[in-house]
């Protein structure tokens, strides 16, 4: 089981976006990385096209690592670290600052 997962609320730790909360759109296992929404935009060179004729520069997200994000705890809003519990037979992720269920 993992311990991030998609449309989770997380913090960034470190980096240009420091302390920035958004959701986690995407992760990439292989490489370690995530693409949290919002965050970690970079302006990109684009190329002129058929569909885009004037080409120009674009606003894109790019990945970070996974170390530098941490989940936000629903009762306290902070980030925390994230363990793996075995509830009624069935693995659930539970926040180590505050002990909720993180769904």
């Amino acid at each position: 089981m993992q311990k991030l997962k998609i449309n989770d609320e997380v913090i960034v730790l470190a980096g240009k976006d420091k302390n920035k909360k958004g959701k986690l759109t995407n992760i990439n296992l292989k490489k370690k990385t995530v693409i949290v929404d919002g965050l970690n935009r970079v302006k990109k060179a684009v190329k002129p096209t058929q569909e885009d004729p004037n080409g120009g520069f674009a606003d894109v997200e790019k990945p970070m690592h996974v170390s530098n994000v941490a989940v936000v705890s629903p009762k306290t809003g902070k980030a925390t670290r994230v363990r793996i519990e075995d509830k009624d037979g069935k693995k659930v992720r539970v926040a180590v600052s505050c002990g909720s269920t993180l769904s």
